[in-house]
């Protein structure tokens, strides 16, 4: 007797209506894209060890066939029921996103808010992404912001979900989780290297090596380096940072895959604000300083490193089934000298005063996993789960020592920097730090294949997660078990179109503090999404549309500056809205990326909550070859954002409003192919010359970049 299959749940005829039109969108590129001939290789990932991580890069695609980062299942982005956006190698050389501060700028749905010259916060869906992840595994930051810049020369590509992950990132906001996917070494040789040349004393050296290392290609090594100087158009600031990377690899055996890797990257900056610029005066009027304007003197500094080691095993058993094992140790380390503008600016220029820091920073984090995944039968269908566990410690110490605090501080002396060093006494310490944080989690996911139309992930995580120490005055202790959901549901409704659903919820023990310097209570987040996926061109393109409501209970939002530092206050708050996106190949000759997000963020009254986020914004990055002139590559790229403003109190009573109109940022590319190993390539960013503030996350800050060059001669092997 045949097994009767389970019939799919029938789409609302809008949703299919809506899929055959972005289906529609693509016909005519279809009808033009030639068919792919006998032996020629499509741009997909390819598999070069037995590990599946082992991946080269997908140098002439802004999307990826597959991703682990939503659920640990390798998936492709149309079999995530999550939005997930990447930005790809090919992307990130075209537009020279070199820092992931310029990537996740032009990353959809995600806003940067770069609060500092050296301290940056990003958001999603209107609230704060605190998960970073290397290879999928990583620790939600430590301070909630990340310390300098992260440079791109040693990833392949970064991938972006979007909402509550509860299942893979165990803790963390109901935002976004960032997964940066190493370069691993490749089969044959391939080397590259670069020069580049820009705006403010610019200079950058790249390099990139890897290959086999015996003559059975068993043994496989990468290296990775990267230098950079320049000033900036800050008045004082100056940057030097150096990343050096190495990836080992062995075959062990036919389905045995050892990997071992070592990287650090050293940023040593000068000149650099903490805090920024007032944004208004005490009567309410508002600062409108020049765009090369800067808070910081010359003596301060904020030296970060980043030290990563990993080791992996993955081993294939057979059937499908393969396991891997990941130990990772990360050591994050800060030096600073620090000044911070204090008060309120009166309108004849007085008001302010010093508040200068010495500050050491130093986390140690510990990561292990281990996973099993694979194919069963059940019913007569071919499913796929995965199980693992893992566990984390974070180790921090952070000192603080003051000098100079107090003494009146001119306007004039603010802008020109001329405020002396105070005599730090960096033996002595004023404020303190030391919390360790403890985190087990035992997870599992299935995705049951119930039709060959209709899937359905289900999965949860079940999370210990503890803190012992002291942070400033206050016990930093607290103890939290909770088992978070994963739901998803797929339905195909033809070869290229699929509605999907999910819920899923996040929850994060806080460490930030209120104004009686008391840790604030965990947060709760959950998400739903629904929406339509579709893949067009053999999976060259692919795009979609979500809707997404997202509750965020117990957020922690800036409230002031005290004696112990910044103080937050939590609410609840509430974002609903819809994605849309696009990106892959187009032809042979166009590449895109592109999206356009909108949502509403309101708290429990419904007031407008964290109004400093833009409701609306669209992103798109297109690149041509021209078939005219071979060898020439040109591109563009549009950042746009609608209008944030932020009201701030005054002392004698009234509020004052700081708004940002909506803007866009335009920028320009161009690479011209010399030859077979020789290019050249010239980016122009900010083209029309906008004049915007880099964030209204505080009530300080600056302005952001003007119009600037870089170019670039290029060689590949």
């Amino acid at each position: 007797m045949p097994v009767s299959r389970p019939q799919p749940p029938r789409p609302h005829p809008l949703l299919h209506a809506l899929a055959l039109w972005l289906g529609a969108t693509t016909a005519a590129w279809a009808a033009d894209e030639p068919a792919v001939a006998a032996g020629e290789a499509l741009p997909a990932i390819t598999v070069t060890g037995q590990s599946e991580r082992t991946a080269t890069e997908g140098r002439d695609s802004y999307t990826t066939r597959a991703t682990h980062t939503a659920t640990g299942l390798r998936l492709s982005p149309r079999e995530t029921p999550q939005s997930i956006s990447v930005v790809t190698r090919s992307q990130i050389d075209d537009f020279a996103l070199r820092d992931v501060r310029d990537l996740l700028s032009a990353t959809g749905g995600v806003r940067v808010e770069r609060v500092e010259t050296d301290r940056t916060y990003y958001s999603a869906r209107g609230f704060d992404i605190i998960n970073f992840q290397v290879d999928g595994l990583g620790l939600p930051f430590a301070t909630g912001d990340q310390l300098g810049d992260i440079d791109t020369a040693l990833y392949d590509r970064v991938e972006v979900v979007k909402g509550a992950n509860g299942l893979s990132s165990s803790t963390g906001n109901p935002s976004a989780t960032v997964n940066f996917v190493r370069k691993r070494p490749t089969p044959g040789l391939q080397a590259s290297a670069g020069l580049t040349l820009g705006s403010w004393n610019q200079r950058r050296l790249d390099a990139d090596v890897g290959g086999a290392l015996n003559a059975a290609h068993s043994l496989r090594a990468r290296v990775i380096a990267a230098v950079e100087d320049r000033d900036s158009y800050l008045d004082r600031y100056h940057l030097r940072k150096t990343v050096l990377g190495t990836v080992l690899e062995a075959d062990l055996g036919p389905d045995t895959v050892l990997t071992g890797g070592l990287s650090q990257q050293r940023n040593r900056p000068e000149g650099v604000m903490w805090g920024g610029l007032p944004l208004h005066r005490s009567d309410g009027s508002l600062t409108n300083y020049p765009r090369s304007a800067s808070s910081a003197p010359g003596w301060t500094y904020w030296h970060t490193d980043d030290t990563q080691a990993f080791v992996e095993l993955d081993h294939g058993w057979g059937g499908g089934w393969r396991s891997r094992a990941t130990v990772l140790h990360r050591e994050l380390a800060s030096d600073a000298e620090l000044f911070y503008v204090a008060g309120t600016l009166n309108p004849d220029g007085s008001g302010l005063s010093t508040y200068p820091s010495a500050y050491r920073h130093r986390e140690r984090q510990w990561v292990a996993d281990m996973n099993l995944g694979g194919p069963f039968t059940l019913a007569g269908r071919a499913h796929e789960a995965r199980v693992g566990l893992s566990w984390s410690r974070s180790v921090n110490a952070l000192r603080s020592s003051y000098a100079g605090v107090g003494e009146s501080l001119s306007e004039e002396a603010m802008l020109d920097g001329s405020t002396p060093r105070p005599g730090f006494d960096k033996e002595r310490v004023d404020g303190f730090a030391d919390f360790a944080d403890y985190r087990r989690t035992l997870y599992g996911v299935v995705r049951f294949n119930l039709s060959d139309d209709f899937k359905l992930i289900t999965g949860a995580n079940l999370t210990q997660a503890r803190s012992d120490g002291i942070q400033y005055g206050e016990t930093h202790r607290y103890r939290k078990r909770k088992t978070t959901p994963y739901l998803g549901a797929l339905v195909d409704l033809d070869a290229h179109h699929t509605v999907y659903a999910s819920y899923t919820k996040i929850y994060n023990p806080q460490f930030k503090i209120d104004v009686d310097n008391r840790v604030l209570d965990p947060l709760e987040g959950r998400s739903v999404e629904a929406g339509v996926k579709g893949e067009w061109l053999d999976g060259r393109l692919q795009g979609g549309l979500a809707v997404f409501r997202v509750t965020q209970e117990n957020d922690p939002v800036y409230a002031g500056f005290g004696p112990n530092g910044s103080y937050y206050e939590g609410i609840d708050a509430t974002s609903t809205g819809f994605e849309l996106d696009l990106a892959g190949r187009i032809g042979r000759d166009w590449e895109l990326a592109g999206s356009y997000t909108q949502l509403r963020l309101e708290d429990d009254d419904g007031n407008a909550a964290r109004t400093f986020v833009p409701r609306r914004m669209f992103r798109l990055a297109a690149s041509y070859r021209v078939p005219a002139l071979p060898g020439l590559k040109l591109g563009a790229s549009v950042n746009w954002q609608s209008r944030s403003y932020r009201d701030e109190a005054l002392a004698g009573g009234g509020t004052t409003r700081v708004l940002q109109d909506g803007y866009a940022l335009v920028d320009l590319m161009a690479r011209y192919e010399i030859s077979k190993h020789l290019s050249a390539g010239l980016n122009l960013r900010n083209v029309t010359n906008e004049r915007y503030l880099s964030s209204l996350y505080w009530s300080q800050n600056y302005a952001g970049a003007p119009r600037h060059v870089s170019a670039s001669l290029n060689w590949a092997y």
